[in-house]
């Protein structure tokens, strides 16, 4: 099928998320006579133009798409979601987990996974400040918080900056559920056409097929966005986010998005389950 315009589709600069779409967006995979309109930007500005219902397709905070769901459904592939995998809190001093809920606390937007992964470990937390992600540490360093939450790279550099890990998110969700972490996934417009959805679902796990099987080649549009991150830790960003459940999530997958959205205590009452993905 040849769309009539381009789909406007948005991810994040980060390497987990360009290792994946490379081949989609540059055609190096079949898309059916598709064509993308690419936007690239930080995961809470994706969060916010989805809650727009600007973008066809968008990467989206878990944390964000129950308040999303009503226009959007999820693909089986592209998410970013495993075991190791969760954000990270950190701080300058000692601080005891128990402590964290009174402390400053800089977090990497409102409407991440990251925020409602903390809320469910510090519920009664008040003084929370949200900022760039990239930011983070720096504000811990400079005492404008007491612990920051970490995700994307920053998991891999914090030690190298002075700071300590106070607690693993993840860790905590792990034990809570004994589910894997589920962070972001890639979300399609509900009113699109029934086998566009589809169809689109099937580029974008061809795509990372294409981009496992081709590393060479897709590397290069990788380090184009993350011109100023070391070649070790954009390889550890991959390895670590881009995996299995990133070309389908399968029932385990599926089964910790659900749990991740029912707890959020955001999911819409008459919202059915089946309608929430694109298989």
């Amino acid at each position: 099928m040849q769309s009539k315009k381009p789909l406007k589709l948005n991810f994040s600069t980060c390497p987990n998320d360009t290792f994946m779409f490379c081949a989609m967006v540059n055609r190096l995979v079949e898309t059916k006579g598709y064509q993308f309109e690419p936007y690239l930007a930080d995961i809470e500005e994706l969060n916010r133009l989805a809650a727009q219902q600007l973008p066809d397709i968008t990467k989206l905070s878990y944390g964000a798409f129950p308040e999303l769901s009503a226009s959007y459904q999820l693909l089986d592939s592209g998410s970013a979601l495993g075991s190791g995998v969760g954000p990270l809190v950190v701080s300058r001093r000692k601080i005891y987990p128990d402590e964290v809920a009174y402390t400053r606390a800089a977090l990497p937007g409102e409407h991440t996974t990251a925020h409602l992964l903390f809320n469910l470990a510090y519920p009664n937390a008040m003084n929370k400040k949200f900022y760039l992600f990239s930011e983070i540490e720096q504000a811990v360093l400079d005492n404008e918080a007491d612990v920051g939450v970490l995700i994307h790279e920053s998991r891999f550099t914090y030690m190298t900056k002075g700071l300590t890990k106070v607690a693993d998110l993840g860790e905590f969700w792990e034990k809570r559920t004994n589910l894997p972490v589920p962070l972001g996934g890639i979300a399609i417009r509900k009113d699109l056409p029934e086998n566009l959805k589809t169809d689109i679902a099937i580029i974008l796990q061809s795509s990372i097929k294409f981009a496992f099987a081709n590393r060479s080649a897709t590397m290069p549009y990788v380090r184009r966005f993350a011109q100023e991150m070391d070649e070790e830790v954009m390889e550890k960003h991959i390895n670590l986010y881009v995996n299995n459940f990133s070309l389908s999530l399968g029932n385990s997958g599926r089964t910790a998005v659900l749990e991740l959205l029912k707890t959020s205590g955001k999911l819409p009452d008459n919202c059915e389950t089946k309608s929430l993905f694109i298989y």
